[in-house]
């Protein structure tokens, strides 16, 4: 299940401080096993039951980096959207995903340089009330200017 608010760019002269953009997706265990074949990050904590109950999440977890994707896809999707341009990303990890949650991945407009067409977006993912991930993003956005 993937529901997000609407698609497409929203240029930097019309982006301000405070703007935030979302997404929401269902983790499924096809979603984890299609990123460990795109990713080639075949650690059994992702993919082996067994294995996974072992360790110290006591049962599989969903990769770090396709949680962090979700941060990506509200970034080219929405805010700002077609066109923007990543130029840094900072992450931490929280605590795990694990197949079946529901992600809630958020941007934040934090600053905005808009004779570089710079934004920083402060990001989080949550599933339920815990946040899971947390960082910062810097990206040049599209401009009405250069269409």
């Amino acid at each position: 299940m993937l529901d997000n608010m609407l698609r497409g760019t929203i240029c930097i002269e019309d982006i301000e401080v405070g703007m935030t953009r979302s997404l929401r997706k269902v983790v499924t265990d096809r979603d984890i096993e299609l990123f460990a074949e795109v990713s080639t990050d075949r650690n059994p904590v992702h993919l082996d039951d067994d294995y996974a109950r072992d360790t110290i999440f006591a049962g599989r977890i969903a990769h770090g980096m396709l949680t962090a994707g979700l941060i990506s896809a509200v970034i080219g999707e929405q805010l700002p959207g077609h066109g923007t341009i990543y130029l840094g990303q900072t992450l931490k990890f929280m605590a795990p995903v694990r197949p079946g949650d529901t992600v809630l991945a958020e941007v934040t407009v934090t600053d905005i340089i808009h004779a570089k067409r710079r934004v920083s977006l402060e990001c989080r993912c949550t599933v339920g009330d815990t946040v899971v991930l947390k960082g910062e993003a810097t990206v040049l956005a599209p401009s009405a200017k250069f269409d």
